[in-house]
């Protein structure tokens, strides 16, 4: 029998398990029934039942209202009823307006004891609480069915569609009566290609090389060159990141720094450039502690520092109830593990049976039995302390060691000469005599000698290696966990043995040992390629990245509120193709890229849009805005600023520091010029432009930011110190040719827009900038100013309006 049969089974009661006695029928009839009737029938009897609860029947309170069982009979910890009338939970309080005596509750909580004893025991029929799960029906739903990779279509298309994703686009096309765009030309594509890729503007010698190349593979080499870039990276890391909710601190009420975050951040950026097969990926992620590395130190190192994964949500650190902080961290783990990975909101049934989706209560105490066995957290003492993993090489291992004996063999060094001129006094040491009066009577070369000694072991101790740490997790107290009535770790029911939801172990459960937590074997299942979520939801995220918009629109949530997928088939081909091909990130990328549903034009089609204003089925290539960090990162490149280091810690902060509160001095700086990705993300406190554009909220997991179309943008663009500080870069390095200002313009272009200027563009420029230059020079006479350089003035008004435009912030 599964797990689940198991519990509902044992859920199914009949009241005639509990034999009343007399006086226990007595006990409730004149302690228990004129207590429901006076406090509870009003919103809770035949007439009226609030939450779907009724206490005025033994069945209603055993079946229990939205919120679960109110009457577990024998077991007042375990009963809603119990809860309620003690006001031990903040959010269940009844009666609402009047707390009862604590005779009646006494009285209560006896009757529970007693098992319940009622006058409808041994009448009422089976009883089914409310909010059970159909595994067989929930599974007919499409994303818990195991993918089917289906043979692309046929006929018309198969001739026009080499690549298998335009052969199922093209069969929707036709059959809503739709013509597909023609082939974007070769400057669009290539800008469109590289931000998709890098994040950045092709450069000059680039589009001229792609231009030149005239063979059938020029597009496929640009994507492999690309591909291969240290920036692709930093550019796909950063979607990583979304999903990962990462962050450089804290946030919420102890906005602590994560002074070692980054260094998961560059696991990502490292994982992603390798093409680190994306189900290693996820196994290192939520169980890189546990893999066998062998004597791989380094193998070792990046592993613990992928758990960092489990770590960077945000925490209420301050929480004074461990047992509730320990629970909503665990909560937190449980909902990104389930919309990162699965695409399902699983946070939703801590407090009931998800309301949608055919996930249990139990399903999700099963899976918090697995990550409370999980050391997330080495202190929970306010203020609580996260768990870091240490890292050091041997050699930094052994480094610490001979600094410490040094250390120690300077501390007896001390020891011993204090002794010896302590054995020299005359007269000796009085056991009275204090250490400091002591030494007074030293000789003075002595004491000069003490005191250059300690003042050594003094910096020695200032100077010791600190090891290199890493925010992970490790298996801590095995334990299954109890189910939280109403999500409370005040009310616990039957204890749930780690597992994995029932309506996804389409095979069978993964078997945990009783020694281990069970994140290994939960990730192994994850990724053993039967798993009906894990690569849909991956490709599908991916798919999103190139278009915009996934397959299925709601990336984060593939259940049955989720929306369906506009390409059902070609979801399913892409899932099975990603795990054929070693779940290869950069293969499904080529895939993608190389379709003629990628490399369409951008074009209007009134016909079309008429069909499909919304592009649903792809006849057209979407504009899309950069987002916050291309936009910042393109002016970086155009103007000559950008420093292409990657990697690295940019915090200004010690690990654990308090930054941006009302305590703290906000230290955070953001004018470096290194790539978007490694600038610091301090929740409560983001870098005003990446919040202007759109940026992700760093305190939960987003797969499908918001792209807004605000004024504050255009302003940002026209007026801000930094977009001027780079446009007069720029104008700088135009200055520094050796060319007339049509030449100037020409070369503006091709960096900004990837393309020459039309004539009407250059000689509108070149009249833009002989009369700014000429204004300009008119109010330096007038003010007197002869240390502005009104020609390099006149440019950087020009660069800045080229930059600010529409065409440098959206691709086509």
């Amino acid at each position: 029998m599964s797990p689940i049969a198991a519990w509902a089974e044992k859920d199914v009661k009949r009241s005639d398990t509990v034999q009343a006695t007399p006086e226990q029928l007595d006990f409730f009839e004149s302690k228990i029934r004129p207590l429901l009737i006076d406090h509870c029938y009003e919103c809770h009897g035949r007439d009226s039942q609030e939450s779907e609860l009724r206490v005025d029947t033994l069945g209603g309170m055993l079946t229990g209202g939205l919120a679960g069982a109110s009457l577990v009979p024998g077991k007042p910890t375990s009963s809603l009823l119990v809860t309620a009338v003690r006001y031990q939970d903040n959010d269940l309080k009844m009666p609402p307006d009047e707390k009862l005596s604590d005779i009646q509750i006494a009285d209560l909580i006896r009757w529970v004891e007693m098992g319940a004893p009622h006058p409808d025991s041994g009448t009422v029929g089976p009883i089914v609480q409310r909010g059970e799960v159909d595994v067989q029906e929930g599974r007919k739903h499409w994303a818990f069915q195991t993918p089917d990779k289906a043979t692309p279509p046929v006929g018309d298309a198969s001739s026009d569609a080499p690549n298998p994703i335009d052969a199922f686009v093209l069969a929707k096309l036709r059959a809503q009566g739709l013509r597909p765009n023609p082939p974007a030309d070769k400057r669009t594509l290539l800008r469109r290609v590289t931000f998709d890729l890098i994040g950045l503007p092709p450069t000059p010698e680039e589009i001229d090389a792609f231009l030149a190349d005239g063979s059938r593979d020029a597009f496929a080499s640009v994507v492999d060159r690309l591909l291969a870039s240290p920036h692709y990276g930093e550019r796909w890391g950063r979607h990583w990141l979304d999903v990962a909710r990462y962050a450089d601190s804290n946030g919420l009420d102890e906005n602590v720094v994560h002074g070692n975050a980054w260094r998961y951040r560059d696991y990502v950026v490292r994982s992603l450039n390798d093409d680190k097969p994306y189900d290693e990926f996820v196994v290192e992620q939520l169980a890189g502690d546990l893999l066998d590395s062998d004597d791989d130190v380094e193998l070792r190192h990046e592993r613990l520092i992928a758990t960092g994964f489990l770590v960077l949500g945000p925490k209420v650190l301050a929480e004074q109830d461990e047992a509730k902080m320990a629970m909503d961290i665990i909560d937190e783990q449980i909902d990104t593990v389930g919309r990162s990975l699965l695409g399902l909101t699983l946070g939703c049934a801590r407090c009931h049976t998800h309301k949608f989706d055919p996930i249990s209560h139990h399903d999700y105490y099963g899976l918090a039995g697995i990550f409370q066995s999980t050391q997330t957290m080495d202190s929970y003492k306010t203020v609580a302390k996260w768990h870091e993993n240490t890292i050091e090489t041997p050699q930094q291992a052994a480094d610490l060691t001979a600094h410490e004996e040094k250390i120690t063999a300077r501390e007896k060094l001390i020891a011993d000469n204090v002794a010896a001129a302590k054995s020299n006094l005359d007269p000796p040491v009085d056991s009275e005599e204090k250490p400091g009066e002591v030494e007074k009577r030293f000789p003075a070369e002595t004491q000069a000698e003490l005191k250059t000694l300690r003042e050594e072991l003094a910096a020695w101790k200032e100077a010791t290696p600190e090891l290199p740490t890493a925010m992970g997790v490790t298996d801590g107290e095995i334990v299954d966990t109890a189910v939280h009535l109403r999500g409370s770790h005040l009310t616990l029911g039957d204890v749930v043995s780690r597992r994995v939801p029932e309506v996804l172990a389409l095979d069978d459960q993964p078997a945990i040992p009783d020694e281990q937590s069970g994140r290994l074997q939960f990730a192994q299942w994850l990724t053993n390629g039967r798993h009906p979520l894990t690569a849909r939801v991956m490709v599908n995220r991916m798919w999103r990245g190139h278009f915009g918009k996934g397959l299925v629109s709601t990336v984060d949530n593939f259940g049955l509120k989720g929306s369906p997928p506009s390409h059902p088939e070609l979801l399913d081909w892409l899932a099975v193709r990603f795990v054929e091909e070693g779940w290869s990130i950069k293969a499904m990328h080529r895939m993608i890229l190389l379709s003629q549903t990628y490399q369409r034009s951008s074009d209007f089609d009134a016909e079309n849009a008429g069909l499909d204003p919304g592009n649903q089925w792809y006849w057209r290539f979407s504009l899309r805005r950069l987002e916050a960090e291309a936009i910042r990162d393109g002016l970086l490149a155009v103007s000559g600023q950008l420093d292409p280091t990657t990697g690295g810690n940019l915090m200004q902060y010690k690990n654990r520091e308090y930054v941006f509160n009302h305590t703290s001095q906000d230290k955070s700086k953001y004018d470096s010029t290194r790539r978007s990705i490694y600038v610091p993300v301090i929740r409560n406190h983001l870098y005003d432009m990446f919040q202007l554009f759109d940026y992700t909220d760093a305190s939960v997991l987003t797969g499908d930011r918001n792209t807004s179309t605000i004024a504050p943008q255009a302003l940002f663009l026209m007026n801000s110190e930094m977009v001027s500080d780079l446009t007069f870069a720029l104008a700088d390095r135009l200055l520094e040719d050796d060319a007339d200002s049509s030449q100037r313009i020409r070369r503006l272009y091709r960096e900004a827009y990837g393309r020459p200027p039309s004539d009407l563009e250059i000689s509108e420029g070149v009249r833009f900038l002989s009369q700014f230059e000429t204004l300009l020079q008119r109010n330096q006479v007038a003010s007197g100013d002869r240390e502005s350089d009104p020609e390099r003035s006149a440019w950087q008004a020009f660069c800045q309006a080229v930059v600010s435009s529409s065409e440098f912030v959206y691709i086509r």
